[in-house]
C-alpha cells in the first residue's frame, strides 16, 4: 500500500505543480510578448502561451478534432494508470515506476487543460463547438535558443517565422524527463529483455 501511495502520490504532485504554475501564469502574466519575463538573459524567458492542440501546436482537421483528441488522451491515462498500478504489484525498478508516475503526472495535467481550461480560463477557440473539452494548454516555459526565418527548400518547416524551441510546460517537462531517462536506462529497466535477444543471437548462430 505504502509504494501505492508514493508512486500515485508522485503523479498527485506534478499534477497539482503544473496546475499552480500555470494559473498563476494565467492570473499573474500578460498573454504573449509583452508580458514575456527575462529569467537568464535572452535565452531562458518565462512567454504566456496556449497551444490548441498536440505537441508543437499541431492540430486534428475536423471541427470535433481536439474533442477526439482529447478523448484519446483521457482513455490513454486510464491505460497509463492502470499500468502504474500493475508495475507497482510487480514491483519493477523503482526507477521505471517512478518515471511512469511522471509520465502520468504530467499527460493528465495537460489533460486537465483540454477539458476545463475552455470554461474555467474561457479559452476555447473562437470557432469550438463547445468550451468543454476544447481549452487551450497553458504554456511558459521559453528556450529562444534561435528564432528566425526558415528558407523555402525546408522540409515541412520551410517558409515560416519559427523558433527553435518550443515553449512548454511543467507537464511537458515531466513527461518528457520520464521517457528520455527509460530510453537511457532501458536496459536496466529491462534486463530479462536484453538477455532474450542474447539467447536468441546465441541460437541464431549456433
Amino acid at each position: 500500500m505504502n509504494n501505492y501511495i508514493k508512486y500515485f502520490g508522485i503523479a498527485l504532485f506534478v499534477i497539482v505543480l503544473d496546475q499552480a504554475v500555470k494559473m498563476l501564469v494565467h492570473f499573474e502574466m500578460d498573454f504573449g510578448t509583452p508580458g514575456q519575463i527575462p529569467v537568464f538573459g535572452d535565452w531562458f524567458k518565462l512567454h504566456y502561451t496556449t497551444n490548441p492542440g498536440m505537441a508543437f501546436g499541431m492540430e486534428l482537421g475536423s471541427e470535433y478534432g481536439k474533442m477526439i483528441l482529447t478523448s484519446f488522451r483521457l482513455v490513454a491515462m486510464v491505460g497509463i494508470g492502470y499500468y502504474l498500478h500493475y508495475i507497482i504489484q510487480k514491483k519493477n525498478h523503482p526507477v521505471y515506476i517512478l518515471c511512469i508516475s511522471m509520465i502520468l503526472g504530467g499527460a493528465i495535467g495537460n489533460l486537465v487543460d483540454s477539458v476545463f481550461y475552455g470554461v474555467w480560463l474561457d479559452n476555447a477557440p473562437y470557432n469550438a463547438p463547445t468550451p468543454w473539452f476544447h481549452g487551450q494548454v497553458v504554456d511558459m516555459f521559453y528556450f529562444d535558443i534561435w528564432e528566425g526565418y526558415i528558407p523555402e527548400w525546408v522540409p515541412l518547416w520551410g517558409g515560416s517565422y519559427t523558433a527553435l524551441w518550443p515553449i512548454f510546460n511543467i507537464a511537458d517537462a515531466s513527461i518528457f524527463i520520464g521517457v528520455a531517462i527509460i530510453l537511457i536506462f532501458q536496459n536496466r529497466f529491462f534486463p530479462e529483455k536484453k538477455e532474450e535477444v542474447h539467447q536468441e543471437g546465441a541460437e541464431t548462430i549456433s
